[in-house]
C-alpha cells in the first residue's frame, strides 16, 4: 500500500483533548478502509507564518499513514467540510523515517537544553571558570581607552 505523512493545522481555539478526538476520528476511518496509522504526533500549538482567518496560532498534527489512495480521498474531503481544520498536506512518501519528526526533535532539544539552565543556577551560559571583574578592564581592544581618561 502507498505511504502518506498527513499534516493537520486545526484552529486555535479547540483544546489538545479535541484535537486527540480529531485524530482518533481519522485512525477509525482509516482503519474502517483497510489502512492504518503507523505513527501520530501532537506538535502541539504554533505560531502560523502568516494569520489565517484571523487566526495567529493553530494546533498542528502529524499522522504517518499506510492506506489506500482512496481513504486518502475521504480524509481530504472531510477536511474541507469540517470547519476547525484551517489547512492540511497530505505527501507521498517511498518509506517512512525512524528517527523522530524535526519538530519533535527540536523541542526535545530545547527541553535539554533548558534543563542544562536549570543546573547552572539559571544562568543560562558557562563561564568556563573565568570570574574576572569589569573594573580590572582598563581599555577595550580598539585602543579608545577605559574609564581613567
Amino acid at each position: 500500500m502507498p505511504l502518506y505523512e498527513h499534516v493537520v493545522v486545526s484552529r486555535p481555539d479547540m483544546s489538545p483533548q479535541q484535537v486527540d478526538a480529531l485524530v482518533e476520528d481519522l485512525t477509525k476511518l482509516v482503519t474502517e478502509r483497510e489502512g492504518k496509522i503507523t505513527r501520530s504526533e501532537y506538535w502541539g500549538l504554533r505560531n502560523l507564518a502568516y494569520p489565517i482567518n484571523k487566526a495567529r496560532k493553530a494546533h498542528y498534527s502529524l499522522l504517518n499513514i499506510d492506506a489506500p489512495a482512496n481513504a486518502v480521498h475521504e480524509i481530504e474531503r472531510r477536511h474541507r467540510i469540517n470547519e476547525d481544520i484551517i489547512r492540511y498536506l497530505t505527501v507521498r512518501v517511498d518509506e517512512f523515517s525512524d528517527e523522530a519528526s524535526p519538530v519533535i526533535a527540536r523541542k526535545d532539544r530545547d527541553d535539554r537544553k533548558r534543563g542544562r539552565r536549570d543546573d547552572d543556577g539559571g544562568r543560562g551560559f558557562d563561564r568556563g571558570g573565568r570570574d574576572f571583574d569589569r573594573d580590572d578592564r582598563d581599555s577595550d581592544s580598539r585602543g579608545r581607552g577605559g574609564r581613567d581618561r
